[in-house]
């Protein structure tokens, strides 16, 4: 097997293939699109090889077969014709007013230029698009091919500055209105970047998109399979526990057969050989977190999270909803479709164990917790569980929880801390990668949390008190649930020692109040 040259952080379709590195062939995908359609929008998570997508029908278009021999698409393709292409990236920084348009202007320029047509500076961004494919199209005889790509980064960049992000849409769906406008000089348009705006906020002037980003026939048009793993990368394979190349980086799904896995993970990991948080560590999703802390939602609640469709593949800077924030955002994916009457609905829930874990860390970080610190701690829990010790247990979480701030609003009630710091334990454990799941289903309803560590299975329930004189009572009342809807049943198979857990937060300190185990 021939080892190739990584393409880490290359989005250039010639540049990899003349450099002899891994590609992993999506044109056959790309023949459909073109076959099928005219209009296209995909939305994708960062870093998930949208850029190479527009670079390659680029280069497609312009009509470059050498590029293209081996492929797919190669004898599909009439390489006598080559199309005008007209590619909008909004890959710089947009944090000031007039960022946008004079990035626009500075575009538009270039384009003018490199096709020999008269520069028209005095003209608005919207007009001058549209002089610029009319042009196109008559000095070429071909209809003009539009590419957008991260259509979104000039709203993103500023979502945390609603004036600024609504005076950036407005700009921009004039701007996009242009391209249908001039529908009789365009060929082919294709979209993309992170959110799905909806047509009537983003898109209202260019409504005749074909929004490709849940099609099963495109799910796999960015990003990397199994298979691509096992024949394309097979030379990189060697040393690697392919299990936990599975456990830590697949698991990204749009309703295709296969799950994916985000190209940039795995290409750092084959360059240096250490499953580590590749994709999570290139973005900062301290607005997601903020979004969260306002919400009163906690990491446990985004497990086996379920979404109205309509809503998931919505986007608006007035009302930005959670669940689409973190789907489209690549921190959540759909586990399970599930139609309900004439609704839609998804089982959302992390993807794979980076996004987990590192999700996990950047939250405690966010509230002050030092990772070492949180990480020594999850070890001792952990190592007490394993010894059976949950005195011990409970006196070290309760000084961990101790530590962080208490995050939720006035008003809310015990429920909110119950869930706040379950949330906590939730995260710590998260860290130290240890085997366990939230609201795990069972015959009669989910237990709060259930532990796999030591060879012993741990099921927690988590009860809420406003006065710590009911703390007895709370703890019979987790107990009880436990045993009356069968949450530890299910795991006798496993042939360990399985423990029933309560634990009981409130009291005026809102924290920890008790823990008591049996075992069943």
């Amino acid at each position: 097997m021939i080892r190739r040259t990584l393409p880490i952080g290359i989005q250039s379709f010639q540049v990899i293939r003349d450099s002899g590195c891994y590609y992993v062939d999506k044109t056959g995908l790309v023949r459909k699109l073109v076959d099928e359609g005219r209009n296209y929008f995909l939305s994708r998570p960062r870093r998930f090889g949208k850029s190479l997508l527009v670079d390659t029908l680029k280069e497609l278009f312009e009509g470059n077969e050498p590029l293209f021999e081996g492929l797919a698409i190669h004898d599909h393709w009439d390489w006598s014709v080559h199309y005008p292409v007209v590619r909008l990236s909004f890959d710089v920084n947009y944090n000031e007013t007039g960022d946008l348009q004079r990035n626009i202007a500075s575009q538009l320029e270039r384009i003018e230029s490199d096709n020999g047509l008269d520069s028209a500076t005095e003209r608005r961004g919207p007009d001058r698009l549209q002089d610029i494919l009319h042009g196109l199209h008559r000095a070429s005889g071909q209809r003009v091919v539009v590419l957008v790509d991260e259509y979104d980064k000039p709203i993103l960049d500023v979502i945390d500055q609603p004036e600024m992000a609504i005076a950036n849409r407005q700009y921009l769906r004039g701007l996009y209105g242009a391209i249908k406008g001039s529908a009789n000089d365009v060929r082919f348009v294709f979209v993309t970047g992170v959110s799905m705006f909806t047509k009537t906020s983003l898109f209202s002037e260019m409504n005749n998109l074909d929004n490709i980003s849940l099609d099963p026939e495109f799910a796999a048009i960015c990003g990397y399979t199994d298979n691509d793993l096992d024949t394309v990368f097979a030379p990189e394979l060697p040393g690697l526990d392919r299990d936990e190349v599975r456990r830590w980086y697949n698991g990204y799904n749009w309703l295709g057969e296969e799950k994916l896995y985000n190209p940039y993970d795995l290409l750092l990991l084959f360059r240096k050989r250490e499953f580590m948080s590749h994709w999570f560590e290139t973005g900062s999703p301290s607005f997601l977190v903020k979004a969260m802390m306002e919400r009163g939602a906690s990491l446990m609640d985004l497990e086996n999270r379920s979404a109205d469709a309509r809503q998931l593949s919505r986007f608006d800077i007035e009302n930005i909803d959670m669940d689409a924030l973190l789907f489209q955002t690549g921190y959540l994916t759909i586990r399970e479709r599930v139609r309900d009457g004439y609704l839609t609905f998804y089982t959302l829930d992390y993807p794979n164990f980076e996004v987990r874990q590192s999700l996990s860390e950047y939250l405690l970080n966010y509230l002050g917790q030092q990772t070492g610190r949180v990480s020594v701690t999850g070890r001792k829990l952990s190592s007490l569980l394993a010894a059976n010790d949950f005195e011990g247990f409970a006196e070290h979480l309760k000084s961990f929880l101790g530590g962080i701030p208490y995050q939720w609003k006035a008003g809310n009630g015990p429920a909110r801390y119950e869930a706040w710091y379950a949330g906590m334990l939730y995260a710590c454990f998260s860290m130290i990668g240890l085997d366990f799941r939230a609201e795990e289903p069972s015959g009669q309803g989910r237990s709060d949390m259930v532990v796999f560590h030591g060879g012993q299975v741990f099921v927690l329930e988590f009860k809420a008190v406003e006065d710590e004189a009911g703390a007895g009572e709370a703890l019979d009342g987790a107990i009880a649930q436990i045993r009356e809807r069968g949450y530890g049943e299910k795991y006798w198979s496993r042939g360990e020692p399985v423990h029933l857990m309560g634990l009981v937060f409130g009291g005026p300190k809102r924290s920890l109040v008790a823990v008591r185990a049996e075992r069943m």
